[in-house]
């Protein structure tokens, strides 16, 4: 038996398989999730999440949201997610420029926040789409 992974954006189901190990990238830290874990609430980051199933591990973006398990059962509640297979590279690079340049522009306080987590989806959607 393996552990049943379920992620759930607002807008559709993105994730409902099995899975051997999943790192989330937990509020605190990098978060390893194998089959037997303890029951467990955390806040997920901006971050890739990796699933490995079988020998292949796979690259999901999570965009901020809660992870509980739950006798082998892993749902995560994100505010957005993105497999890493289905982001253009070229496209995501591009985005990551673009982000940086309207980071290092932003003045007020507002602006600097939203550059700020707009470059780090960002970066997310770089490293998942090169892994």
């Amino acid at each position: 038996m393996s552990l049943h992974v379920n992620i759930i954006a607002p807008d559709r189901n993105v994730w409902d398989s099995n899975a051997e190990e999943v790192i989330l990238p937990s509020s605190t830290g990098q978060l390893g999730i194998l089959k037997g874990h303890a029951p467990l609430l955390t806040a997920l980051d901006i971050g890739v999440m990796r699933v490995r199933i079988d020998k292949d591990w796979i690259p999901v973006v999570l965009m901020g949201g809660f992870a509980e398990v739950e006798n082998d059962e892993l749902t995560i509640l994100v505010n957005g997610a993105e497999e890493g297979s289905k982001i253009d590279k070229d496209e995501a690079q591009k985005n990551l420029e673009l982000m940086t340049v309207r980071f290092n522009e932003a003045q007020t306080s507002k602006e600097k926040i939203e550059a700020t987590q707009n470059l780090r989806k960002a970066r997310a959607r770089v490293q998942a789409s090169s892994l």
